[in-house]
């Protein structure tokens, strides 16, 4: 049956066509569609992980016990899981294994701009790399062979053009394959020193033997026309070189992206003129080329950093395009802000009038750190907020013990947060940690987490108590505040802070957006009261505005939270 599907949307249809059975992943934007997706099919086990480690080590157990699975995660996320991934090169599998992992070049909705390749290179597993939905489709069907016949897990590396784009794919029927009956196996799965000399080897061994198969895998193909230029290309440059170019270079697109070919390339470039290389971030053909001798055209002239676009190559490479309308140069500017309503504003607010340091961490609470509240002044990676707090007191004491927190989302702090914690508490600095409890996973689009109670299908589920876990862990201060009550947020901030031992402070209300949420009614000005003295527009709340000299509220925006009028002076905010 022939559909449109974004690529997330076909790859997870793949993964239901070829017997996938057992579906771990964390969320990770531009990824996470490929296991909500997956979730919808019955046939299915699927869930949501704490984090992307414990994700891949769920997919290898189901792998070894016969039966095909699948994990996805972004790119930052395969850096979580490359402890599992590194050694699952050395073990193999049983059942076919698939990883997923999605790039966001262009840092839409990331902290860094890494290449997954790398990864691949360096676990030396096979990675491949789609183009389009229909591709994605395809390669994740294919993926499961390539596994099974290479005792090998493999990656499928999307990007957030691919991920979220649609084309065309012609769907089929679920085929489920026997289970594969596990076998003990010491010398193959139990990666002590020992056997795991005697895996090296086989590792080598497979490589070879995929390199060989890359040459006229069809996953690779030639498209040949005009031969004064020819293109070297893969994933979604492929689209825009072929919209530049048509028919007036030939192109060897790359499906297989590691290991790549030697006699495939060498061929190629023998039939044409001049060699291009065309690839997002890192030179990673371009240097495989470079290996083999040939001549090439690539990072000189084509950026290293950022997503590409058919313009971009164009311009970079000289072609003349015909002009296109551009949108947006006379729209407004539209910066990152937090929904209106969202419990970590009062939080936030809290924080900047009191002049504290915060270390922050990953999730949509990381836009404390724009104006007007730039509350934020430190965020790394998962759960680095609450590790980082520790070793920022251990170095100044007293100095910033007083005014310095650490805070972390409740799904983040599940993710990776805890250890961090752990070590607080094992070794003791004075530190106030601060979760931000919204009770969902609010960046990538509301999933569950071990702290909602519910689980990806949401049903009910094993639901953690923070309290009781945080206290369990060694804190002997552990309180709850509501962050639309600013004086109660000052008043819980200030005791936390001035006590001398470690604390945490739960920042509790559900996230404005999630449907259960009932809402006030939105809060309007009494023109005759304000002043426009703009105390309120110090929230940065996007239904608070000012016209002339009086603020004003977006009825449609407001969720009637209150938080604004705790700030005016004069009542001039009613509900």
């Amino acid at each position: 049956m022939k559909q449109l599907m974004l690529g997330n949307q076909a790859l997870a249809r793949g993964l239901y066509e070829a017997g996938c059975s057992v579906v771990s992943s964390y969320p990770g934007t531009p990824s996470t569609e490929v296991t909500e997706e997956a979730a919808k099919y019955d046939e299915i086990y699927c869930e949501w992980a704490p984090n992307e480690k414990v994700a891949m080590e769920v997919a290898f157990g189901a792998s070894l016990a016969g039966k095909r699975s699948f994990c996805g995660m972004k790119h930052v996320g395969l850096n979580v899981a490359a402890d599992p991934l590194f050694t699952c090169s050395y073990t193999g599998v049983n059942a076919g294994m698939v990883i997923c992992v999605a790039d966001d070049a262009g840092m839409h909705s990331s902290q860094n701009e890494q290449d997954s390749r790398h990864h691949a290179i360096a676990a030396k597993v096979p990675m491949l790399e789609p183009s389009d939905s229909a591709e994605a489709y395809a390669f994740a069907k294919k993926a499961y062979e390539l596994s099974e016949q290479f005792d090998t897990p493999v990656i499928i590396k999307m990007c957030t053009r691919v991920a979220h784009s649609q084309s065309i794919v012609d769907s089929g029927e679920r085929v489920e394959p026997a289970p594969i009956p596990y076998v003990k196996n010491i010398a193959k799965y139990v990666m002590m020193p020992g056997n795991a000399i005697r895996r090296h080897p086989v590792v080598e061994e497979r490589t070879r033997k995929l390199t060989a198969y890359a040459e006229d895998c069809a996953f690779n193909r030639v498209e040949m026309g005009d031969t004064k230029i020819g293109i070297i290309t893969s994933s979604t440059s492929y689209q825009y070189a072929k919209e530049v170019f048509g028919n007036k270079a030939s192109i060897l697109k790359l499906g297989m992206i590691n290991p790549l070919p030697e006699k495939l390339i060498l061929d190629f470039a023998s039939k044409v003129e001049k060699l291009v290389i065309v690839e997002e971030l890192d030179p990673i053909i371009e240097n495989h080329c470079k290996q083999l001798g040939l001549q090439v055209t690539g990072k000189d002239v084509l950026p290293i950093e950022g997503e590409f676009s058919q313009n971009l190559i164009a311009e970079k490479l000289g072609v003349e395009l015909p002009p296109v309308k551009k949108l947006g140069e006379t729209l407004p500017g539209r910066p990152p802000v937090m929904c209106a309503g969202c419990p970590h504003r009062g939080l936030f607010y809290t924080l900047s009038k009191n002049h504290c340091t915060v270390l922050g961490d990953i999730g949509c609470y990381t836009l404390g750190a724009v104006a007007p509240l730039s509350a934020m002044e430190m965020t790394l990676c998962m759960g680095a907020s609450v590790s980082s707090i520790h070793g920022f007191n251990k170095a100044l004491g007293e100095e910033s013990e007083g005014k310095t927190v650490a805070v972390i989302g409740d799904s983040t702090f599940m993710h990776s947060g805890m250890t961090g914690l752990a070590n607080i508490a094992y070794n003791q600095s004075n530190s106030t940690v601060i979760i931000l409890d919204n009770s969902i996973t609010g960046m990538t689009g509301h999933q569950q987490n071990p702290t909602t109670g519910y689980n990806i299908k949401g049903d009910p589920a094993g639901k953690i108590d923070l309290e009781a876990l945080c206290r369990a862990m060694g804190f002997n201060r552990v309180v709850v505040a509501d962050p639309y009550d600013l004086a109660e947020c000052d008043r819980v901030l200030k005791e936390e802070l001035a006590a001398k031992e470690p604390s945490v402070i739960i920042s509790r209300r559900p996230c404005a957006l999630l449907k259960y949420v009932k809402h006030n009614p939105p809060y309007h000005v009494e023109a005759e009261k304000c002043i426009g003295c703009k105390s309120c527009m110090r929230l940065g709340c996007p239904a608070i505005s000012m016209k002339g000299k009086k603020a004003v509220v977006d009825s449609t925006q407001c969720v009637g939270c209150g938080v604004c009028a705790q700030l005016c002076r004069l009542d001039a905010l009613q509900a």
